[in-house]
Parts: structure tokens; C-alpha cells; sequence
């Protein structure tokens, strides 16, 4: 079956070459961050965020793996800091998973409020043409409290400024991935 992240893969392996600055925002189990450090090679640079010390264990672990080299920066902090670790206008692809750390504690989930503040900090991060991916995962543990404050986000986002794209698993039964792509346009 073509999972949510195989889609989203497909527009930032578009997107994303060597020597470019790109940003894991919800690192997970390391597979955006894998997929980023590969594409942006021994010239570019991968900053990944989570707040649980297993996500960055088993990313460590994956990296390690496949080889990559020390094209990355794994940090225990949430990815509504990672103004902190990033200049305005420097990034050029910034990848989120919401929801919670597959095979982790699903009590420690994202939150909306950290959520937009994260997506809020990523536009202003992203250079102009940059492209931002969003997984939104719903229902089951993580309910839709966060799925609907999102979107409505989203929505509002000023047209001039941003193309914010929706798809939709439009057969798949029981609250399907949303993914979500948005480019800043200036």
C-alpha cells in the first residue's frame, strides 16, 4: 500500500538536492531524517527535532546504519523551538509527522498548540520557494483535536504568500492520513 510518507517523498526528493538545509521536525524513528541526509549529501546539512530520547536513539541508530555521514544534528527539544537552531529564510525543505512516536508512548503525542507554533516558526525559516510537508495522523490515540486546529490553520494561510496543497486518501476507511504540502511563494 503507498503510505503517506512515500507520497510526501516523492515532491521533496523534487525538491531537494545537495547542499541544501532542511529540517526534520518531528524526527520519529528516523526515516525523514535518513531520507533528508541522503538527498542533501556531505554538502548540505539535517537538523531533526523530537522530545523523546527513544526517537533520537533509534534515529542515531538508523543513520549509523546506512552510513550517512555527519551531515546532521539530533536535538532533544521540541520543534516549536527550532527558531532557536535556524536562521530566517535559511531552509529549504521542513518535514513534520504529527501525531505519536510509532512503537513509543502513544500518551506523547503533538499538540496543536506547539504544533502551529512549530509550522508558524517553519515559515519564517523557510526560504522563498522552500517547501514544508506535513503528515497529519488522526483518530485512534491521537483523536482530532489537533487534525481540525491544523487545518483550519492552514486554510488561512495568506494565498499570495503560500500554496498549501491537501490530498486525501479518499478511499481508505478509519480517519485516513491527511498529507499536506505548502511552498512559500515569497
Amino acid at each position: 500500500m503507498y503510505q503517506i510518507t512515500q507520497w510526501c517523498h516523492h515532491f521533496i526528493k523534487e525538491h531537494i538536492g545537495p547542499g541544501s538545509f532542511c529540517i526534520d521536525a518531528t524526527m520519529g524513528n528516523g526515516h525523514d531524517t535518513l531520507l533528508l541526509c541522503e538527498l542533501v549529501g556531505e554538502r548540505g546539512h539535517v537538523l531533526a527535532f523530537d522530545i523523546q530520547e527513544l526517537a533520537l536513539a533509534n534515529t542515531q541508530k538508523r543513520l549509523q546504519e546506512a552510513g550517512m555521514p555527519k551531515n546532521y544534528r539530533l536535538i532533544l527539544d521540541s520543534h516549536s523551538h527550532m527558531d532557536q537552531y535556524a536562521d530566517t529564510s535559511s531552509v529549504d525543505c521542513i518535514v513534520f509527522n504529527f501525531g505519536y512516536l510509532p512503537g513509543g508512548d502513544h500518551t506523547l503525542a503533538t499538540q496543536a498548540s506547539t504544533s502551529i507554533a512549530a509550522i508558524e516558526q517553519g515559515l519564517t525559516l523557510l526560504k522563498k520557494g522552500g517547501l514544508m510537508s506535513l503528515c497529519i495522523y488522526s483518530g485512534g490515540d491521537s483523536g482530532f483535536e489537533e487534525r481540525d486546529a491544523l487545518l483550519s490553520y492552514l486554510k488561512e494561510l495568506d494565498s499570495k504568500k503560500y500554496l498549501v496543497i491537501l490530498s486525501s486518501y479518499y478511499n481508505r476507511p478509519k480517519n485516513p492520513p491527511i498529507p499536506v504540502l505548502l511552498w512559500k511563494l515569497c
